[in-house]
This record gives C-alpha cells, sequence and structure tokens, in this order.
C-alpha cells in the first residue's frame, strides 16, 4: 500500500487502465523533481513569476496523486509568489514540498519497479 501518494484518481480519471497509469506516474517521477528545481531556483532568486509557474504546473499532478499536504503547501508557494513575498516566509514549506515529492518517487520506483 502506498504511504506517501494514493492513485484512486488516477484510477478513477482512467477506468483503470494500467497503461494509463504507467505513464501518469512515469511522467511524475521524471517531471515533477526537474519542477521543483526550478520553484527553488526562483525562490533563491525572488523570481517571483519563474516560481509560480513552475508551482502551478505541479499542482494539478499533486492533486491527482493524492498527495494533499504538499496539494496544500504549493497553494501556498502561488500565494507567496503572488504577493512576492520574502523567501524566509516559503523556505520550510518549499522544503516539505521537496520532501514530500522525493518520498513519493522513491516509493513509485520501488512499487512499479521504474
Amino acid at each position: 500500500m502506498a504511504l506517501n501518494y494514493n492513485l484512486a484518481k488516477v484510477y478513477a480519471l482512467s477506468d483503470n487502465d494500467p497503461e494509463f497509469v504507467l505513464q501518469i506516474i512515469t511522467l511524475f517521477v521524471s517531471e515533477i523533481p526537474e519542477d521543483l528545481k526550478f520553484v527553488k531556483q526562483g525562490i533563491e532568486e525572488k523570481n517571483h513569476k519563474l516560481a509560480y509557474s513552475y508551482a502551478h504546473k505541479i499542482k494539478p499532478t499533486l492533486d491527482l496523486l493524492g498527495m494533499n499536504v504538499a496539494y496544500e503547501e504549493i497553494l501556498q508557494v502561488e500565494a507567496w509568489t503572488k504577493r512576492e513575498g520574502k523567501r524566509k516566509e516559503i523556505k520550510e514549506i518549499f522544503k516539505s514540498i521537496e520532501d514530500q515529492v522525493e518520498k513519493a518517487v522513491k516509493e513509485i520506483n520501488k512499487d512499479f519497479d521504474l
């Protein structure tokens, strides 16, 4: 049983198509960690537009994979970018998202032999 992600929405969306599910998780594993690097870069460089664009791109995937805490936190990143907040306000939240994604990637790789 998955601890760091939930594929219920993916299975529902795909009518239990295992190939579709595999495509979604493969995209998650290959793209989301890379996209997070751009969010981090945007935070570090105070480039709010960069951080927002990648946070916005990541958001639906976190929701689709049932990563509710990370999803709520990415919404906080988006809100931070809109108000052009200070780095210290968002660093811990971003670290939490990064940690959750890392754990989900490891678990998915193990669960699906990717």
